[in-house]
């Protein structure tokens, strides 16, 4: 077994993203078992107004040469001078069964909670298969065609509680050039099936160079677009964060 828990410096909190990417949690372990990373931060500070900022976030794994089951849990909580100013929650559990050398099954159930896009509530169940593209274990490239059930309120007053089937189709590749450089790239695709039209996409890459044996420098880069976004929220948005990483096993 081997586990694994990873620190960083500067947490970025993903929660702050609306669609997850889970090809960013799934661990390279050697062995079956157990792996995963937790970090936290928390802040207070005073000028013109009192803020305090706190954030975690929290991945657990268990792995088997057939199955993957994950948890993943990120939270940030910012208040000014009293007031909640930006509140955002993600929680994912996913299962994956491997029904062929190059074929799985993935089952997924996701809550969030996002003030800054006005989501009081986003509840999703999916499944469907995800495709290994390619052998070479330095270049990995995923393909996943899933369906979705989706209930959504947002806190706008004027949009309607939404309950529809999305379509959730991504490709990813990890790219391990070297002991000490990996790059991981998600792209995702999800429309609604009765509405095509309504549709979100989000492109997630992130870059990690080791700078000493279990030190390292990440940088990570996200694109949302949401065609039907809550009133008042730009249907772009983009996320550029970069921080040290320390992790040991």
């Amino acid at each position: 077994m081997k586990y694994l828990i990873l620190f960083a410096l500067f947490l970025p909190i993903t929660a702050s993203t609306q669609i997850l990417n889970v090809e960013s949690l799934r661990q390279v372990t050697d062995t079956s078992g157990w792996s995963g990373n937790a970090g936290f931060n928390f802040s207070l500070k005073r000028n013109v107004n009192d803020f305090i900022l706190f954030g975690s976030s929290v991945h657990v794994q268990y792995k088997t040469p057939t199955q993957l089951i994950l948890f993943k849990n990120d939270i940030a909580f910012e208040k000014i001078s009293g007031e909640n100013f930006d509140n955002v929650m993600v929680s994912h559990i996913r299962y994956n069964y491997k029904i062929l050398p190059k074929v799985i099954w993935e089952v997924f159930t996701q809550a969030q909670y996002n003030k800054v896009n006005l989501i009081k509530f986003r509840g999703l169940l999916g499944t469907g298969p995800r495709f290994k593209l390619t052998s070479m274990e330095k270049y990995k490239f995923y393909l996943g065609t899933l369906a979705m059930l989706e209930y959504e309120e947002l806190i706008d007053d004027v949009t309607p509680i939404q309950r529809t089937v999305r379509g959730s189709a991504y490709l990813s590749f990890s790219l391990y050039p070297s002991d000490r450089v990996s790059f991981v790239s998600t792209t995702y695709y999800q429309p609604r099936f009765d509405k095509i039209s309504d549709y979100r996409i989000t492109s997630d890459s992130s870059l990690l160079i080791e700078v000493f044996k279990n030190f390292g420098l990440k940088t990570s880069y996200l694109f949302i677009y949401d065609a039907f976004p809550a009133v008042t929220i730009p249907s772009s948005q983009y996320f550029f964060t970069t921080g040290f990483t320390y992790s040991f096993d």
